[in-house]
């Protein structure tokens, strides 16, 4: 039997995303966007309940067109709010709209959010060796700095949990335990 992390095992959708996307080293500004979201929209619930939804998000949310979420109004936030295919949180859509343009800001900066936020992890991922699951922190020293810098220019639902997640979303870290088959994979 193949060795896999245990937040995912038992669940399909689950296994799926820990085998194909978590942990894999992300460059595409889009799909960086679309974890900043999802992530955000994590706080305080399961993972398992945004993959359920992830979906609805990429519909809802007009297929993380960064430039258009930008330009959201009070009438589409509206219409997001009644959507019962995403979590119809207030302060996290509107944090969707308000990260969708810092983000513009910083591609405007950086020529790409890719070049800005792999500066954290000096452009190559972090290469963790947990052995269980219990090892694994919530937060670290660059999600801290992340989320300073994040917040410092004008994102919301960036805390350093928040910016953990995102970055073993988007592979600046693997937090695959050594024995698990996707740790030897993406590193």
């Amino acid at each position: 039997m193949i060795k896999k992390c245990d937040w995912c095992v038992g669940n399909p959708l689950m296994e799926h995303y820990h085998d194909t996307e978590w942990g894999v080293p992300l460059h595409d500004d889009r799909k960086l966007f679309e974890f900043l979201v999802l992530d955000a929209m994590q706080a305080g619930l399961s993972w398992q309940t945004v993959l359920n939804k992830r979906e609805n998000f990429r519909k809802a949310f007009d297929n993380y067109d960064i430039e258009k979420i930008a330009r959201y109004r009070q009438p589409k936030i509206e219409k997001l709010l009644q959507d019962k295919g995403i979590i119809r949180n207030k302060m996290k859509v509107n944090s969707a709209v308000t990260n969708a343009k810092a983000f513009l800001k910083v591609v405007d900066e950086f020529g790409s959010f890719d070049e800005f936020i792999w500066g954290f992890v000096d452009g190559k991922p972090i290469v963790n060796k947990w052995k269980t699951m219990r090892e694994i922190p919530a937060e670290s020293e660059e999600s801290h700095r992340m989320s300073k810098e994040l917040k410092r220019r004008g994102f919301s639902f960036a805390g350093p949990t928040i910016c953990y997640a995102f970055m073993q979303a988007a592979g600046m870290v693997n937090d695959h335990i050594v024995s698990c088959f996707r740790y030897r994979e993406i590193i």
